[in-house]
């Protein structure tokens, strides 16, 4: 593990890297720092630090690739993109029939230059697969949506394969990984959007007196501060649970959780900012929409909320969980 000195001169390159002005520039400073390379020995470490940077940068990379393929074993091969799931979705974005693979998914601006995409599908039996395609049997379509910024693409495509070359793989271990990736991300844009509503509170007048002087201003404040705290917390329960039997549950928890919350810290820090926060120009819109959007990756608050209540429903149990 690294100790606590080398993650602060990482985070230190991370922050400048992920400032770049564009998210193609951020993916040549990450690969400066030697980001594919430390995620191969110190995942544990280096995954919350960028993820948490980016989110208060409000930066795009094409990290979540790097976390994937880690996850399923090929970080190895830095030409490849990886196919997401759909949003709100985390089943497996391809679908194997005998020798034919479709594939309905997400993937992020790596597709638009990677010549090959790691393609988890689910065969006839449910069993996932791992398969590897050429993207030129792919079709990709730029998304706009509510944050256009974050670069998300659409891809579709059907392939020829033979079933027996698509090797299982744990399809909810890599979608832990990247859940735990997405947690900090959504982290780091929460904080971002109360530090935006803090400094709006202790600089804007009125009556003679900064707003922060008043209750309910502090209130608002007050309430976005525990739920960053309390994300952090869970975050941090979830990412020391790497490498239990714990880890897969609690990365699904930790997204659903840190994801509503930053939904509530939006609202409050909405509140404070009053009409300034509902123009375009501002920064908190930037982040308002990239929250929305990074809750809805991998798997929304609602529906990993709902699945862990079946699940609690169906089993009579409370899954064991760390002390916070």
């Amino acid at each position: 593990m690294m100790d606590a000195e080398v993650i602060e001169l990482f985070a230190s390159s991370v922050r400048r890297a992920v400032r770049q002005p564009t998210a193609a520039e951020v993916d040549l400073a990450l690969a400066d720092i030697g980001w594919r390379e430390a995620l191969a020995t110190e995942a544990a470490s280096v995954v919350p630090v960028l993820f948490s940077e980016q989110g208060e940068a409000n930066s795009t990379s094409c990290a979540l690739d790097d976390v994937l393929a880690e996850a399923l074993g090929r970080l190895g091969e830095p030409d490849v993109a990886v196919v997401l799931p759909a949003l709100g979705s985390v089943a497996a974005p391809g679908r194997l029939d005998g020798q034919e693979l479709s594939v309905s998914g997400l993937s992020t601006a790596r597709m638009l230059a990677a010549s090959s995409a790691l393609v988890v599908a689910a065969d006839t039996a449910g069993q996932a697969r791992l398969a590897i395609v050429g993207t030129g049997s792919l079709v990709t379509t730029g998304i706009g949506g509510v944050d256009p910024a974050l670069g998300l693409l659409r891809v579709d495509g059907a392939a020829p394969l033979d079933a027996e070359c698509a090797e299982p793989v744990e399809w909810p271990a890599a979608v832990a990984a990247g859940q735990l990736a997405l947690t900090y991300e959504l982290l780091g844009a929460t904080r971002a959007m109360l530090r935006l509503a803090r400094e709006h509170a202790v600089t804007r007048i009125q009556a003679g007196r900064p707003i922060s002087v008043f209750q309910a201003v502090r209130h608002r404040l007050a309430d976005t501060l525990v739920a960053v705290e309390s994300s952090a917390a869970l975050a941090a329960a979830a990412s020391d649970s790497i490498g239990t039997t714990l880890d897969t549950e609690l990365a699904g928890i930790a997204k659903g959780y840190v994801g509503r919350m930053a939904a509530v810290a939006a609202r409050h820090c909405q509140q404070v900012l009053a009409g300034i926060g509902f123009t375009a120009e501002h920064q908190f819109q930037a982040y308002y929409r990239r929250v929305l959007v990074l809750d809805q990756l991998l798997g929304s608050s609602r529906m990993l909320t709902r699945t862990l209540g079946e699940r609690l429903l169906e089993g009579r149990l409370l899954p064991d969980m760390p002390a916070l």
